[in-house]
């Protein structure tokens, strides 16, 4: 089993792999070459963008600079927007839904390392993946943890820590992240009603 195998399958893997290094290198590249573009050369960031993850919906947009590991781990839906400062460490898989928002500064994590010092001085470190569902609101400066999971139609209120999995269908927030109360009928019937007047506004 190669490093890159262990690391993708959760074991312990030493990142100083020559492919590693490769992929790791490539994807330092084309994010180098994304975060310098301007905001005149939008269809170069997307293209930039495709070319970096595994795959991607029609509809992605991303604010530079962005940072990611691999980038060939990442697998993202349609209609994903991430605002400034977003950080992807794809050592697994981290698969993200449709109609998905990221606030500023929010960290996507899958590495991890162990508690036990002799073993982590020996440069071994492992990771889990990460799954957000469709239709998920992620406010700023959130962390996701490894081996995390975010159901469906999920809101994660700014400054949350997630180290645990989120149902569907629910508002979350706080250091760890808890869910806080089930997203209702109420809250479809209200925003919908300002979504009406802002119709009538416009």
């Amino acid at each position: 089993m190669t490093e890159k195998e262990r690391m993708l399958s959760g074991k312990l893997y030493v990142a100083q792999d020559e492919e590693l290094k490769r992929d790791n290198l490539r994807a330092r590249r084309l994010t180098r070459l994304f975060n310098g573009t301007t905001e005149e050369e939008l269809e170069c960031r997307t293209e930039l963008l495709k070319n970096l993850f595994q795959s991607t919906g029609e509809h992605i947009f991303i604010e530079p600079p962005f940072r990611c590991d691999y980038g060939c781990h990442i697998r993202i839906g349609d209609n994903f927007y991430a605002n400034y400062d977003c950080i992807i460490i794809d050592v697994c898989d981290v698969t993200i839904g449709d109609h998905v928002f990221f606030g500023p500064r929010v960290g996507v994590y899958t590495a991890g390392h162990p508690i036990d010092a002799e073993v982590r001085n020996a440069n071994l470190e492992y990771g889990k993946p990460i799954s957000i569902g469709n239709s998920v609101w992620i406010g700023a400066d959130t962390v996701i943890n490894p081996g995390v999971t975010i159901g469906n139609n999920v809101v994660i209120g700014s400054g949350s820590v997630v180290t645990k999995d989120i149902p569907d269908n629910v508002i979350a927030a706080g250091n760890p992240c808890r869910v806080l109360r089930a997203i209702t009928l109420e809250d479809k019937e209200y925003w919908e009603e300002k979504r009406r007047e802002y119709g009538k506004l416009a």
